[in-house]
């Protein structure tokens, strides 16, 4: 069950349908009716397909059995509601019920930044985190852009907290990569996969940099700025996060952005695609407000991610399209003028 079938949630649960595994692709609005009437069109460099996909827009409409896999793949914005509509839904075996998906079900949290394991934990005994490489858009109703193929996305998951996990979940899991793997989604599983999502986090600091330049590249003076900034906080709070060579390494195995056909200007980022489709919110305030939450934790400041979740919020609030300033004026607005680079950046494609 892909909950939240959007650019992440599509490209999953499309390559699943398309490879003969038993997913149902859970949407909202528009979407949820082009995936029912038309099924998934999944643009790619290597062509486009049109995949036949089961497609739902609420619980009611989906019978759980105690073989069903939870995907929560929405923006972290909006979990919360999806873990409350699913949460006390009944799991039947043959014909009895034998519990609700909080308490039976497993539950992946295919999200950006640190925070929904443990929202997920409120609701879900058994959770496990995910973190995303998959460079995809999606935009127009019933469509989705993945800029890598044949291999779309590569996924890093563990149950979580680490220190649960047992032979039940080592079957899943492998289950799970013998399933993904084939159909284009590679599957690594690490002992603890928090290390690499605040990896992923601090390449996230650009997301909103991107979104509000406009620039599929960002500023790189304002991303190596949020990037050095979200380092030293993690640093300062004994936050541990895999080393940018091991993930270097890591991402030599994984998805490789290449050009799509007819694409245009569309950005593999949530922000961007947020602001792109006037949603009237985004997931700023999970990725650079997660380093200044932690930096309030421990009796610090983070300026630059304060002021960068601030203009996001504003621009999602006021129905800015991507591009509101140049990478100039967005320095100049977080008092970054005349900031040398100083450091590698990092530009996370979702």
């Amino acid at each position: 069950m892909i909950v939240g079938s959007g650019a992440i949630g599509g490209t999953v649960g499309g390559l699943l349908a398309r490879s003969g595994a038993d997913v149902v692709l859970v949407a909202r609005g528009a979407h949820a009716q082009a995936l029912a009437d038309r099924g998934l069109t999944l643009r790619t460099p290597d062509g486009t397909f049109e995949i036949g996909v089961t497609a739902a827009a609420d619980p009611a409409e989906v019978r759980l059995t105690s073989r069903d896999v939870l995907v929560f793949a929405t923006k972290t914005q909006h979990l919360e509601d999806a873990l409350h509509a699913w949460v006390d839904r009944p799991v039947h075996h043959g014909d009895t019920v034998v519990g609700t998906a909080g308490s039976t079900l497993p539950v992946l949290t295919a999200l950006n930044g640190v925070v929904a394991e443990e929202m997920a934990l409120r609701f879900f005994a058994r959770v496990f985190g995910v973190c995303v490489w998959m460079p995809a858009a999606h935009v127009v109703p019933g469509e989705v852009i993945v800029r890598s193929w044949p291999v779309a996305g590569q996924f890093h998951i563990s149950r979580w907290p680490a220190d649960l996990a047992d032979a039940e979940d080592d079957r899943l899991l492998s289950d799970i990569a013998a399933t993904w793997t084939p159909a284009g989604l590679l599957v690594a599983r690490p002992p603890d996969v928090a290390p690499w999502k605040y990896r992923k986090l601090l390449a996230n600091l650009a997301n909103a940099v991107v979104a509000l330049t406009g620039s599929g590249r960002g500023d790189p003076v304002v991303i190596a700025a949020a990037q050095r900034e979200g380092e030293a906080v993690l640093r300062h709070a004994g936050i541990e996060f895999v080393p940018a060579e091991v993930e270097r390494e890591a991402r030599r195995h994984g998805p490789r952005d290449r050009d799509v056909a007819d694409a245009g200007d569309v950005v593999a980022n949530s922000t961007w695609q947020s602001l792109a489709r006037n949603s009237g919110s985004v997931e700023t305030d999970y990725l650079n407000g997660e380093i200044v939450r932690i930096a309030h934790r421990h009796g610090m400041t983070a300026p630059v991610n304060a002021g960068l979740a601030r203009l996001a919020r504003a621009a999602a609030r006021d129905g800015h399209p991507p591009g509101r300033y140049s990478g100039g004026e967005l320095a100049e607005a977080l008092g970054l003028v005349g900031e040398a680079l100083g450091a590698d950046v990092m530009v996370e494609g979702r």
